[in-house]
């Protein structure tokens, strides 16, 4: 099972030839004076990405070692392995195909910022989600942990342009994993909140349970997720680690 911030998105299987209708008639062959045939173009969309809510038109590269940093974002954003807890660890990836990159030999890795972003969202609630736009960040990092239980556990790091986008984030992001509900392939149960953070389960079925802790400080939302046996039981822990969480998170 992955990270609950490495969300498994499903392919739908695309058929073609099945049409009754006749099969069209072949285009002419161009010609052109001068014995030079033009050569039609694709042009690629270089419009940077504007909605975190939709998934990304392509996905994150996976052929190379993904960098330890995401711009101004690195390993100083993210809280020491202690700050969570007794015998928290960090853990340095391998990759792989499976899990969809390339291993860079230590524990943090720039991910592509709206993959990253939309991942984090709930998906297969039994309920509706709201439907709004969602701001996508400007740098994405992500650290990998391991939980005295040997556990794994990541924390995100969304680095937005102002405090603004990152609040519009957050709040998308809450409103959405409160509508989620106790029923479907998905399951969110929140724990506690407060004006700056919140705790919550996230439950799949017939699969592991995650307990999520997300907080907002400036321009900069971090989402740490641990995989518990009991998660009911770490509300106390969540709110013990929302502190080394801000004195970080936001560092320029």
């Amino acid at each position: 099972m992955k990270p609950a911030l490495a969300l498994v998105l499903g392919a739908a299987a695309l058929l073609y030839g099945c049409s009754a209708e006749p099969a069209a008639e072949p285009a002419p062959t161009p010609t052109a004076t001068g014995g030079t045939v033009p050569v039609p173009t694709n042009t690629l969309n270089t419009t940077p990405p504007t909605n975190a809510a939709e998934p990304p038109a392509l996905p994150e590269q996976a052929t190379a070692p993904p960098p330890a940093a995401a711009g101004p974002v690195s390993a100083k954003n993210l809280p020491a392995p202690a700050k969570l807890g007794k015998g928290w660890k960090t853990y340095t990836d391998p990759g792989g195909a499976e899990v969809g990159f390339v291993g860079n030999d230590t524990w943090t890795r720039s991910r592509a910022p709206q993959q990253a972003a939309y991942e984090a969202l709930p998906v297969g609630c039994g309920n509706p989600l709201p439907t709004d736009s969602l701001p996508v960040p400007a740098h994405a990092l992500q650290g990998t942990y391991r939980t005295p239980a040997a556990k794994p556990a990541t924390v995100l790091v969304l680095r937005f342009a102002d405090s603004t986008r990152a609040k519009a984030y957050y709040t998308g992001y809450q409103a959405r994993m409160t509508a989620c509900g106790t029923k479907g392939g998905l399951q969110v149960k929140q724990l506690w909140s407060s004006p700056d953070a919140v705790a919550a389960v996230r439950s799949y079925e017939a699969a592991e349970a995650f307990v999520e802790v997300s907080t907002l400080k400036g321009s900069t939302v971090a989402l740490l997720a641990q995989s518990s046996t009991t998660p009911d039981q770490q509300a106390a822990w969540a709110r013990a680690v929302v502190p080394a969480l801000q004195a970080v998170i936001d560092l320029p």
